[in-house]
């Protein structure tokens, strides 16, 4: 995840540039690959960036400091274009200087649009067109730096998070928040009184104050050193609670969530949109994979494992390389896998999946494959890990950090990534073609987007989880790609809510789980409008006849036809039917989560269970 630290520093003249690299050095455990600071000096913006390690950044600026006290600065993980200096944040034009975290969804079009306008880009970052875009409508349309934010904010589409200083004006900062997390810090007393910061987390601004507003979803600010005006998503003004934050004392803050698990929950647009930027190139609509990775056009097996969550995304990820690359998945639970006498094909290819990347079980099978001559590939999040040293290929992910013990934000990037895999490997194929492959792109880039939309379902499923936690069995059930959601769902709830849950596949009720159901008893049914709604609502009314109490989760067009008497329905932004289970997974976790702090249960460290598991 990039970083982002704006200060408007005292009117006294004090420089803000090394305040801005001490708030940088503490995102640097999002990772990063480039900084870069702008201030403005007498009204004009000067910028220093480098590519590396904010130490870099910091010889930079030993030998040309920047003046001014007012400045933003950024730590930027290369999603649009590639790691150099001119990628670097933060962008510039003669008018203003941007930060800028998240993706821009539609900055191919916006940028062919400004091009054919005259405007003429330094980059290949989707970061510039926020800066050119803004600009152009200050020029174009004759309006004040405040009004073109707030224009310019409705023609951009994705999940972002964004940051701006003014020439000319040193006394205020705009900044706005779409999906990924931004903090305002209040200069109230001592030290700090006469400034105001913005950053991404509060764990950034706690050098500088513990006074802390966070922006809600759609939310844009402009900020003064004496005031600040919060406007919502309908651009009318709000109010929005300033809380005193404990971030000095832990390295990682809970950016106003009451427990991490929901914070990580709500980053996931962010990580997930990093995820996709290490793979997919927007302009072409095409994806690159590492160098080395499987030569999918010769393999004919790939052998998937992995533990808990991890699994279920390997079980999602069978359906997609079956679909779009026709090649044969063997998957089990590394536990077992380690103790099959596997027969592995010849030359075949294993792929192994691990949040910690020290998984015991899943090192244990990724050794023995390995012993059988399999290339082994690994999807995990911590790129020095034991799993990632001793694979062949490393498909990394971009979640950073992880501190609940329930799986969200790395389930959702391990999806993300193996996506990506099977959509490259059916290029290889030959199953997919050039322009499938946009498809599919595009259709993976609007998931940050419609993520951001599902987390708004987030007051109505809290108030849902009320009558949830009251139960003690529930069922979760689904067909195709939603049936390992319902195994994942089940998982969730069961792990942090203690409350007995078991998914399975729709089909598969009569053959045993209606046995289960009675008027006591919730049943969660995954059912996008896709090819298999019907019979799983076919499913879901027989569990109704029961008794049973449905829990549907569909979109519009899905609930439209789902009847008037279910008993609960959560509508989820329509996405691609392969592609559903990254929109599924917002509402299957905060139903979850809900139910567990109904029930009261510790969220984040949940009885009996460790975050890696690293013995058998």
């Amino acid at each position: 995840m990039c970083g982002i630290i704006g200060i408007l520093g005292k009117a006294d003249g004090t420089p803000v540039a090394q305040d801005i690299v001490s708030g940088l050095k503490r995102l640097e455990y999002r990772g990063y690959d480039s900084a870069g600071i702008a201030t403005l000096e007498k009204g004009q913006i000067v910028r220093r960036r480098a590519i590396g390690k904010l130490n870099a950044l910091q010889s930079v600026l030993s030998t040309s400091p920047l003046p001014g006290t007012v400045g933003i600065g950024h730590t930027r993980w290369a999603t649009h274009g590639g790691v150099t200096v001119e990628n670097a944040h933060p962008h510039t034009t003669e008018r203003l200087a941007l930060v800028h975290n998240g993706i821009i969804e539609n900055f191919a079009e916006l940028r062919e649009e400004l091009i054919a306008e005259g405007v003429t880009f330094q980059s290949q970052t989707d970061t510039e067109i926020c800066a050119q875009l803004i600009t152009h409508t200050m020029e174009t349309q004759n309006l004040g730096a405040e009004d073109a934010f707030a224009h310019s904010l409705k023609r951009l589409r994705g999940a972002f998070a964004l940051a701006v200083i003014i020439a000319g004006n040193e006394d205020v900062m705009l900044c706005a928040r779409r999906g990924p997390p931004l903090a305002i810090g209040h200069g109230i007393s001592g030290k700090e009184a006469g400034q105001m910061f913005v950053g991404s987390d509060a764990y950034a601004l706690a050098p500088f104050t513990n006074h802390i507003t966070y922006l809600q979803d759609g939310d844009h600010a402009i900020i003064t050193r004496n005031s600040v005006e919060i406007f919502g998503e309908d651009g009318k003004p709000v109010n929005r609670e300033m809380v005193v934050s404990s971030a000095a004392d832990t390295m990682v803050d809970k950016d106003g969530h009451r427990h991490f698990m929901a914070k990580e929950i709500h980053e996931q647009p962010e990580v997930v949109a990093h995820t996709l930027a290490q793979y997919v190139d927007p302009v072409t609509g095409s994806i690159s994979l590492p160098d080395g990775t499987f030569d999918f056009a010769k393999l004919n097996r790939l052998t998937i494992s992995a533990c808990g969550t991890a699994y279920y995304a390997g079980l999602v990820a069978k359906y997609w390389f079956e679909e779009w690359a026709g090649l044969p998945v063997e998957i089990d639970v590394a536990s077992e896998l380690r103790y099959r006498n596997v027969p592995y094909a010849e030359g075949g290819g294993a792929l192994f999946i691990s949040q910690s990347g020290e998984t015991a079980d899943t090192l244990a099978a990724l050794r023995q494959a390995k012993e059988q001559g399999q290339r082994i590939a690994t999807v995990v999040n911590v790129p020095e890990s034991t799993i990632a040293r001793e694979a062949d290929i490393i498909f990394p992910m971009a979640a950073g950090p992880e501190i609940g013990v329930a799986s969200t934000k790395a389930f959702s990037c391990q999806l993300t990534a193996l996506a990506v895999i099977a959509i490259a490997a059916g290029r290889a194929r030959g199953k997919l073609s050039a322009e499938e492959e946009k498809e599919l792109v595009g259709a993976l880039l609007a998931i940050p987007r419609l993520m951001s939309d599902a987390l708004k379902l987030a007051p109505a499923i809290e108030e849902m989880a009320r009558d949830i936690a009251k139960a003690t069995d529930i069922l979760y059930i689904g067909r195709g790609v939603q049936f390992p959601m319902a195994m994942e769902g089940a998982l969730k709830l069961k792990e942090i809510s203690y409350i007995h849950a078991e998914g399975y596949a729709a089909g598969e009720l009569k053959h045993g789980p209606i046995a289960l159901v009675d008027e006591s008893v919730p049943i969660v049914v995954l059912a996008p409008f896709d090819r298999h709604f019907e019979k799983t609502i076919s499913n879901m009314h027989e569990v109704m006849a029961r008794e049973g109490l449905a829990v549907m989760i569909s979109d519009a067009q899905g609930l439209a036809h789902a009847g008037k008497d279910v008993w609960r329905k959560i509508e989820a932004p329509t996405s691609h039917p392969l592609l559903s289970p990254l929109v599924t997974v917002i509402p299957i976790q905060l139903l979850a989560y809900y139910t567990a702090t109904t029930k009261g249960t510790d969220v984040d460290q949940p009885r009996n269970l460790a975050k890696s598991v690293t013995v058998e």
